[in-house]
């Protein structure tokens, strides 16, 4: 008996499900299926920061160090500011690793002066003494480098490494002008980093990051600008940079809105 009702109940909700059907009646939502996050996607976005480093120069056959004020090494402790941007695209698997390429281009400066005085017969500088300055600045950083990191939900640690780009200016001067000497150059080198980036939007990241760069040692001529001298001064020079950035990236994604 019971079940000859409970089957005579479920043949009439079946009857009333598919007249409803019928007439257009509207059946009960259904609940959105939200994706996981992932940071799989391509990105471009800006950065900035403070750099710091050495460059230290040596006068190989001693033009430098026979002029007046001259001087046979130098010395310096840059530091300045760099700004840029960067692009790249990430893919992240098993499933809280990331793998990624990234390219970045910096402009700014980082520099220093420092200056040489030669003294005759005194400590302090005295009237009569020859000074010369030599001042290095860094206009250009760039880089590409792959990167791996591990994500937890929404924040990315990752380290990363690869080739690096510098732009380098040099310029060697006597105050009272009796002679000038320029160089430019761009160097080869490599670079590796770390960072945390934070995507606080589904599109949205903010990243904080390290980054080394190695150049080593290079031989640079330095032109004599004022014929005064009459003959270029080969050096070389050796230089690290490090900077710390702060950047902000838009991820392009492709397919259901994360």
């Amino acid at each position: 008996m019971k079940a000859t009702l409970l089957g005579g109940a479920a043949a009439s909700l079946l009857t009333v499900s598919a007249f409803a059907a019928d007439l257009g009646l509207p059946s009960a939502p259904r609940q959105p299926v939200v994706p996981p996050f992932t940071w799989t996607s391509c990105y471009a976005g800006v950065q900035a920061g403070g750099g710091w480093g050495k460059k230290d120069l040596t006068d190989t056959v001693g033009i430098l160090s026979s002029l007046p004020g001259g001087f046979s090494a130098a010395n310096l402790d840059v530091s300045g500011y760099m700004v840029g941007g960067q692009f790249g695209c990430d893919y992240q698997f098993a499933p809280t690793w990331v793998v990624g390429i990234e390219g970045a281009a910096s402009g700014g400066n980082i520099s220093k002066t420092t200056n040489f005085v030669t003294s005759f017969g005194s400590a302090a500088p005295a009237p009569g003494d020859d000074t010369a300055s030599f001042r290095s600045t860094t206009d250009f950083l760039g880089s590409i480098t792959g990167r791996i990191g591990y994500t937890f939900d929404r924040w990315l640690v990752y380290g990363k490494g690869g080739v690096a780009l510098v732009g380098d200016r040099y310029h060697v001067e006597d105050v009272d002008g009796n002679y000038f000497f320029d160089a430019t150059e761009n160097r080869i080198g490599w670079t590796a980093g770390a960072g945390i980036e934070w995507a606080f939007t589904p599109e949205w990241s903010v990243k904080l990051e390290y980054n080394y760069y190695g150049f080593g040692t290079k031989s640079v001529l330095l032109e004599d600008t004022t014929v005064a001298v009459g003959t270029n001064a080969p050096v070389n020079i050796n230089q690290n940079i490090q900077v710390v950035l702060l950047g902000i990236n838009f991820h392009a994604r492709s397919g259901p809105d994360w």
